[in-house]
């Protein structure tokens, strides 16, 4: 019976670092993608929200609420500034050619 090893997919490696300040930029690095994860990912539900309510009388609110969030998501440094103004004139085409 051969016993496998169970590996977290969501890490790509496990860093195996002997210098101490290495091993706090470690934790600090982990730290920073979950909370970057957590962050893009408002980012696409609140870009799919306001798509999902085109026609709608809410549409407005979402679409602000949806813009506010890609621009602190690039002002945290989370997205590059050039991508969060591709992503909110994608968005406004999509709104505008829907209403």
């Amino acid at each position: 019976m051969s016993f496998v090893r169970k590996i977290d997919v969501r890490r790509r490696f496990d860093p195996v670092a002997n210098i101490k300040s290495q091993k706090k930029r470690n934790i600090t690095n982990a730290k920073r993608n979950e909370r970057n994860k957590a962050v893009k990912a408002e980012l696409k539900t609140r870009q799919k929200v306001a798509v999902d309510s085109i026609g709608t009388d809410a549409n407005a609110e979402d679409v602000r609420l949806a813009i506010k969030r890609i621009d602190m998501a690039a002002s945290k440094g989370v997205i590059h500034k050039n991508t969060a103004a591709r992503k909110k004139a994608r968005l406004m085409k999509q709104v505008n050619a829907g209403s």
